[in-house]
Formats: C-alpha cells, structure tokens, sequence
C-alpha cells in the first residue's frame, strides 16, 4: 500500500511525540536537586499566629529590602486588610492572611518567597538575576535583571513581583531572606526577630524537619500530618505546620517535582539525539497540514 507524503508526516509525527513522551518519562525525576544539610529555613506554625502584622511593618522597615517608601507601625494596625485576600506587591514582600478555621475561630498565614530548593525563577532567569546562596536564600541582583518577567510565570507559588509604575528602573520584587544585610552575617531575618508570639523559628532545614515532625506526633490534636515545604516542588527552605488543611488555607497542592528537573527533563529529551528535534518538526508539520486540510474543506491534490 502507498503511502502519500501527508499520512508520511503524520506517522512521522506520532513516532516523534511517542518518542519525546517516552522519553521524558525517563528523565523526569532524574538529577533532583537535593538540600544542603547546611542550609538555613523557616518553619511557620500557623497555630501560634496571632495576625498582629508586625512582620510585614518589619519587612517594610528592613534595609536590605530597600523599599522606596518606609511605613509607619500605625501602617499595619489597620485590621479591616483582613476582609479582602492580598497577594504579595512590590512594596509587600510579606503579607499575612485571615482565614476561617474549621471551629470558627481566624487562622492567620503569612506568606513570602518560600525560597525553593530548586527554585524556577533562577531556572527560568537568562541572566542569572537569582541565586541560590549557600545558606538556602534564592537572593536577586536588579543590577543584572532585564526586566522580562519570566520568573513571574515560572514560580509556581505565584511570589514575585514587578514594579510596573517605575519606568526607569523597575525592579522584579521578593522576599530574600533578609540576605544581604542578616542571614548572610549568621543574625536572622526581621520578620522572624519581631514576632511577638515566635511562631516563626530560624535555624538548618534539617533541624525545622525533625522539630516539626516532633511536633506533630506529640501533639497530633493540634497538626495535621503534614510538613507544607518538606517536599512541594522539590522542597522549600519556607515551612509551615497546621491545624487546618493547607488547601483551605489558601496554599496550592502541588506535586514533588522541581519545575526546573521537568523542564530540562523535557528539553533533554529533545536534543539528547538529532533525530528527536526532526521528529518534533514533524509534529508541528503535521498540525499545520491539518490546519490546512481544515481550510481547503479536506480537498487533497496530492
């Protein structure tokens, strides 16, 4: 049986997606990157969270932060913020929440980079804006930054950014970690010195998980089982433990893999030999003659 050059395509063009899928399935979950036993995190326990704000006017008032404008503490007492949700601005690098709980009573999250282990704002960055230090902040260099935005896209807990009323020298927006000016010097960042009620603990990743573990068997009444940053995306160097399921608390369920090991799981899988990009073509040359049979009615001069 002969075979015409459009049904030639597009069995070319499903070799080419069965090869570049199977393929990919090898590679995802390849290379993970995996924590430095040195690393610095956070651990947040929701349950002790009182929604006093006094982090978020410690952030604001941080100099490493460098915000264009310092704010009164009066800023922050104001407590109707609460009956709207917020999401991180580039003069709001930490914002805390109010939620409902399952008794009724608030449940107040503060939410800021959670500084991943594998962080896809570096991996989507062309110019090495971000950095992973070695004490597990993801710092950012404006000076090196372009402005293209990508990492806006590529973060997948919807953190940074950008200062669009600025149009001379915008800036992509984060929390680091208080980086330049205190973790990078051993002291700990500002909003977890100010906390009032300490619900926020500084110290090795390593040590936040084995504490937070202890917690929630001691006390299984008050947690849930379940470390949100332990694992998500690759794991995160910002961590939390709750009463509440973390999905009714505004946090995403996403999976364990590191966005930046799929990607370059799949882009692996393209060029790792020269026959795959051809057969990828092949599959947009196939869409393309089906857009044109669609067109021409399906009419076939060949």
């Amino acid at each position: 049986m002969s075979v015409n050059r459009r049904q030639f395509i597009r069995n070319a063009a499903i070799a080419g997606a069965g090869s570049t899928v199977g393929m990919v399935a090898v590679r995802a979950g390849e290379d993970a990157i995996q924590p430095s036993p040195d690393a610095m995190g956070v651990l947040t326990d929701l349950t002790q969270c009182i929604g006093c704000r006094k982090c978020e006017w410690a952030c604001n008032q941080e100099p490493s932060n460098d915000f264009r404008e310092n704010k009164p503490m009066s800023a922050f007492e104001d407590q109707s913020v609460f009956q709207t949700h917020r999401r991180h601005s580039s003069d709001s690098l930490t914002v805390v929440n109010r939620f409902e709980g399952s008794d009724g009573k608030p449940v107040y999250v503060k939410s800021q980079c959670m500084h991943c282990v594998d962080p896809a704002c570096l991996s989507a960055c062309l110019v090495t804006a971000f950095k992973k230090e070695a004490n597990g902040a993801v710092s950012y260099d404006s000076w090196r930054c372009m402005g293209c935005r990508y990492c806006l896209v590529a973060c997948p807990f919807q953190v940074p950014s950008y200062e669009y009323l600025d149009p001379l020298t915008p800036r992509v927006r984060k929390c680091t970690l208080c980086f330049r000016e205190r973790t990078s010097r051993g002291s700990v960042p500002a909003c977890v010195e100010i906390c009032p009620v300490q619900c926020m603990t500084y110290g090795k990743r390593s040590d936040l998980i084995r504490m937070a573990r202890a917690r929630i068997a001691n006390y299984p009444d008050r947690y849930i089982s379940h470390i949100y940053g332990e694992h998500e995306m690759g794991g995160t160097s910002w961590m939390y433990l709750s009463g509440e399921p973390f999905e009714n608390l505004g946090f995403q369920t996403l999976p364990d893999e590191a966005p930046p090991r799929l990607v370059e799981g799949i882009q692996h899988s393209i060029f790792r030999y020269f026959i795959s990009p051809i057969l990828l073509f092949g599959l947009l040359s196939a869409t393309m003659w089906n857009f044109k049979d669609a067109g021409s009615g399906g009419t076939s001069h060949e």
